[in-house]
């Protein structure tokens, strides 16, 4: 659960919510179904969304290693697992606390940038087809802040 919503429930043991304080957990709320949705529908894809982000990065980098892709897609699949928990707790801070700085170590062993940004251009542009615009602006921003950490 994100920090705001823990704040509002350590508030609530002292007092009532204030109504924009309300209107915030009612945010949240009204969007859990959502998030729930989206969250069953990556679970539910996973392999499928994958293996087109693995066939886009071969034909993008026919030479790869095959042991560096595997590297790689089983990296990204953590980070898609992670950001989709992340979305569904609205929280952005559990994919930078739980697993980001660990895979920034695993990947600074490999020289691995040039494919992890194949890779991420290639899982972005599989999420535009696979997912509705309000799905993909749930992701996005995780997606986004994992990107920025393991490639630049």
């Amino acid at each position: 659960m994100n920090n705001e919503i823990e704040e509002l429930i350590e508030r609530a043991q002292d007092r009532y919510l204030a109504a924009e304080e309300l209107d915030t957990l009612e945010a949240y709320v009204q969007s859990l179904p959502e998030r729930i949705n989206l969250y069953k529908l990556l679970r539910d894809r996973e392999v499928d969304i994958m293996q087109a982000v693995a066939d886009r990065t071969e034909g993008e980098l026919p030479k790869v290693a095959e042991e560096d892709l595997e590297r790689g897609i089983k990296n990204l699949i953590l980070v898609v697992r992670y950001c989709a928990m992340g979305m569904l707790l609205n929280d952005e801070e559990f994919i930078k606390v739980r697993l980001l700085k660990w895979l920034e170590q695993i990947v600074s062993q490999f020289d691995m940038r040039s494919l992890n940004e194949t890779l991420y251009k290639s899982l972005n542009q599989v999420l535009k087809e696979e997912l509705s615009n309000e799905q993909l602006g749930l992701m996005q921003p995780l997606i986004t802040s994992a990107q920025v950490t393991l490639i630049y």
